[in-house]
């Protein structure tokens, strides 16, 4: 992996996270629309900044879902992981900063949970649910979409709009990860019960990962 490669995917994800801790933490998050339409903007423009340089994956899921369609190298995913948490970490780390200049820091910090840690105390079966089956949707539209024949520049507006569409549909159930960089930073900062359930923002998006990747995988060209 390439050093402007490692930078793009820091930034981008950077970027990603600060718009769900931005939206969720200081702007004010009414029944979620802040954020859907703040992380559906930012990775739109991300993909349209970085992605000519890494691709534009910004989330451990895409780049394992990648992979698992045939189009990304195996030895490339831990270092893209890597800057992928980087950046999602830098980002709570630069808001805690920002937050804790106020007083103390907001509860929760915008973490992934489930039981009595999800917004509208959906269980564990559903939270799990929701991120495969979300993530699996999400992974196989951004593999449609930039294949050869797929969005072509478009393909930001489509990815964009679509994990907006899916924050709003699913933001009560578990805050919405679909995303295990984003679920990293959050519980990195929020520590206790983010930590322990974090297992599942990290095991069911990339299952989800996997499971988009391999339904284009077996679509194929058209």
């Amino acid at each position: 992996m390439t050093a402007n490669k490692f930078i793009a995917e820091v930034i981008g994800t950077f970027t990603l996270v600060s718009a769900v801790l931005g939206a969720a933490l200081i702007s004010g998050n009414a029944a979620g629309l802040g954020v859907a339409l703040a992380v559906g903007l930012a990775v739109m423009g991300m993909a349209y900044a970085m992605g000519p340089i890494s691709g534009g994956h910004f989330n451990p899921a895409v780049t394992l879902g990648f992979v698992a369609a045939g189009r990304f190298e195996k030895a490339q995913v831990i270092p893209y992981w890597l800057a992928q948490i980087v950046g999602g970490v830098a980002s709570a780390l630069f808001f805690a900063f920002i937050l804790s200049s106020k007083g103390a820091l907001p509860p929760g910090f915008a973490a992934n949970g489930y039981d009595a840690h999800s917004p509208g105390g959906y269980p564990l079966i559903a939270a799990l649910a929701m991120e495969i089956v979300q993530t699996a949707l999400f992974v196989l539209l951004i593999c449609r979409v930039t294949r050869g024949n797929g969005a072509g520049n478009l393909a930001p507006v489509a990815i964009g709009l679509t994990l907006g569409l899916m924050h709003i549909m699913s933001i009560p159930v578990a805050n919405t990860s679909l995303n295990p960089a984003r679920s990293i930073a959050s519980a990195v900062i929020e520590g206790g019960w983010a930590l322990q359930q974090l297992w599942l923002f990290i095991l069911a998006p990339l299952v989800g990962g996997v499971i988009g990747g391999a339904l284009d995988k077996y679509l194929g060209e058209v």
